[in-house]
């Protein structure tokens, strides 16, 4: 299933969006977008994501 993804921000180089789930639950994703980092975590509120994404440590630089 293709998510459409509302709110997107951008904090370095992690996104955050808000997107809802098969459940019709609203998740909120963090996700980085260097190559070769591969960190993305759900989350269930807003503020947990932009969290993670200002203390994300990207292992690729």
């Amino acid at each position: 299933m293709l998510r459409r993804f509302r709110d997107v921000i951008r904090l370095g180089p992690v996104k955050v969006g808000t997107a809802d789930d098969r459940r019709g639950r609203t998740k909120h994703t963090a996700a980085c977008t260097a190559p070769r980092c591969g960190f993305s975590a759900e989350y269930d509120t807003r503020s947990a994501a932009e969290l993670a994404a200002r203390t994300h440590r990207c292992p690729a630089r």
